[in-house]
């Protein structure tokens, strides 16, 4: 019994880890040890409800359930707002609570699921952003962090959008930044232009308007 929790808890460990270093790598919030314990904690939660699912008759999962609503909470809280408008730590928050259920499956000795579950999460966090990403800059919506030189300059902005057959579809002030001097933007676009569509990536498109004079900055949000 004793060598066969131990087992749980190193297979929870390892997993986690590993999940934890592939985040830590990309410079996100939780970091390993937090991974580590998230999956400790619900493997620790699942082989205690069954012991005392084996002792006790209609036992109700209780401990296993409440470590998930932690990670949840947990996991909001990694969810971030930059000055940019921009929603940061979404997949990291996605991530520990996978890692919490993975250790929910070791707990419960459903090994075969778990190294399963831990092979899938690894391929969708290291091999997917590249795909992701490929796939964003290929759309036909996107978003824009902008900083004008003076906001005398948003009408000409809006011109030369609409030369290149782009839409606005909305535009918002971002206050973070209202004493810098400049004139902050966060701009939701849309491409209607054919050849637009088919040959330009947004960061083409992001580098030619960065050439305009009174541009001081401007670049894609990304989540």
């Amino acid at each position: 019994m004793y060598t066969e929790m131990i087992i749980k808890a190193l297979l929870s460990v390892v997993i986690a880890t590993i999940i934890g270093c592939e985040r830590a790598t990309k410079r996100h919030a939780a970091g390993v040890r937090t991974f580590v314990l998230v999956s400790l904690a619900s493997t620790f939660a699942m082989i205690i409800d069954c012991y005392l699912a084996s002792k006790v008759s209609n036992y109700i999962y209780i401990l296993s359930a409440a470590s998930i609503i932690a990670v949840v909470t947990i996991s909001v809280n990694c969810v971030l707002y930059s000055s940019k408008n921009q929603i940061k730590g979404l997949t990291t928050s996605a991530a520990l609570l996978a890692c919490g259920i993975l250790g929910l499956t070791a707990g419960a000795g459903l090994y075969s699921l778990t190294i399963i579950g831990f092979i899938l999460i690894i391929i969708v966090l290291a091999w997917m952003p590249n795909f992701e990403k490929d796939l964003k800059n290929r759309s036909n919506h996107f978003e824009v962090h902008l900083e004008l030189k003076s906001s005398q300059y948003l009408q000409d902005f809006i011109t030369t959008i609409r030369r290149l057959n782009l839409s606005i579809d909305d535009i918002e002030l971002n206050p973070a930044y209202s004493s810098s001097g400049l004139s902050v933007y966060t701009i939701a676009l849309s491409i209607h232009n054919d050849e637009l569509k088919h040959y330009k990536t947004h960061k083409e498109i992001i580098d030619a308007l960065s050439s305009l004079d009174y541009i001081y900055h401007i670049e894609e949000i990304t989540t």
